[in-house]
């Protein structure tokens, strides 16, 4: 059995070359969040390098709050924003001759689209064209899946194997101590789980089904290169390919 690995890099964390041979897809930031020419073009030159799968990862244009923040934009400002990110990623890519494997929103965009229909059906209408050969990455049972969905857009559900999940399956806020996963052992159980038996253990305990076909560990976690190196040879033991 085939199982991505995926991780936000470009993000000025500058650990790429330590994070790539231990993951299968990459989300670089493409200049809403974090991310210029130069960040851009040094990134895609490690994944394909690595031989990993590409994508492009929007934000709020809110390099302030490293996009985490939800910010007051119009509809027309922020679809100008994306397309405008997502222009500069592809004209980067192709500089290279790289391929757009899939889209991933980052952030507080991520999260939003999750829950609003409204901001949902803008983001696919602003990212629909991109799509036409490529994936959107979205959170299982969530509005942005239906809509993208309707509109013929192909997905791939992402879980994140560094977050805890409300009994909703939205993610546990970042305010919060116990929003991340940073034990490696407590990360492999709780990837483990969900590709075994389609369940996540949430924070009050409880199971839902959940549905995976990319794990993300964030680039930024303090210690993502060891949770991946970690999921990397245990996954493996299992037999379950990286890829």
């Amino acid at each position: 059995m085939k199982i991505d690995i995926n991780c936000d890099v470009g993000e000025g964390v500058d650990n790429e070359y330590l994070l790539m041979p231990f993951i299968s897809s990459c989300n670089i930031a493409c200049g809403g969040h974090f991310g210029d020419k130069n960040s851009i073009d040094k990134t895609i030159e490690l994944a394909i390098k690595h031989k990993v799968k590409i994508g492009a990862h929007p934000s709020f244009p809110d390099q302030e709050n490293f996009g985490r923040k939800l910010i007051q934009i119009s509809n027309d400002a922020l679809k100008k924003s994306i397309q405008s990110q997502l222009e500069l990623f592809l004209e980067r890519l192709s500089l290279q001759n790289g391929k757009l494997h899939h889209i991933k929103p980052h952030g507080a965009l991520y999260n939003a689209i999750a829950i609003d229909n409204k901001l949902a059906t803008l983001f696919i209408s602003s990212v629909a064209k991109y799509l036409k050969n490529s994936y959107l990455y979205v959170p299982y049972n969530s509005v942005i899946e239906n809509v993208a969905l309707k509109n013929a857009i192909k997905i791939k559900y992402e879980v994140f194997a560094d977050r805890n999940y409300n009994a909703d399956l939205t993610l546990v806020s970042r305010k919060y101590k116990n929003a991340l996963i940073l034990n490696k052992e407590e990360v492999l159980e709780h990837v483990l789980n969900i590709i075994q038996k389609g369940l996540v253990t949430t924070i009050d305990n409880t199971k839902s089904k959940i549905k995976a076909d990319t794990f993300c560990v964030h680039g930024d976690t303090e210690n993502a290169v060891e949770i991946v190196k970690y999921l990397y040879q245990n996954l493996e033991k299992e037999g379950l390919n990286i890829d």
